[in-house]
């Protein structure tokens, strides 16, 4: 696969996304947890939701339960707590694999693209965030723990 626009998702309520309809629009993908010790970078992410939407941001969430059983829910129960607790109001995606033979495959694409320290192709731990230029390909990997705010500049950048 050349670019993300290739690639198809499923929303939270069961509704196919191509990831074709954010042709020319930068992307932040994060899989994401309910439980989690980083749980709370929601509030950021709808923050930059917020902030950058109306020039063309696009925050994807992609819930996964592979770290810890962080996030056991539905993808009903997980839709409820993100909008009850944070106010999500950006995409959320239905849960996925992000690591291992049931990776997404946008996963597997997207840690071959952007590999993690030493070249590792798995994803470490909830929250690690993938930022898409206009064009469908990664600009940049951050860690778990790169807070969302400390992406504004990569994601004005992109937005330039």
């Amino acid at each position: 696969m050349s670019s993300i626009y290739e690639f198809q998702a499923q929303s939270i309520d069961g509704k196919p996304v191509p990831l074709s309809q954010y042709r020319g629009q930068p992307m932040l993908i994060v899989n994401t947890a309910s439980a989690c010790g980083f749980t709370p970078q929601f509030a950021g992410l709808e923050q930059l939701h917020k902030t950058y939407g109306d020039r063309g941001l696009v925050v994807l969430g992609f819930p996964c339960n592979q770290f810890g059983s962080q996030d056991p829910g539905s993808d009903s129960e997980i839709a409820t707590f993100c909008q009850r607790n944070y106010g999500v109001s950006f995409p959320m995606m239905s849960k996925i694999d992000v690591n291992g033979a049931e990776a997404h495959p946008l996963y597997r694409w997207l840690t071959a693209e952007a590999p993690g320290l030493l070249g590792s192709k798995a994803i470490k731990w909830n929250f690690t965030k993938f930022l898409v230029g206009r064009g469908g390909r990664v600009i940049k990997r951050y860690a778990p723990q790169d807070a969302p705010e400390k992406l504004a500049g990569d994601i004005e950048a992109a937005l330039a």
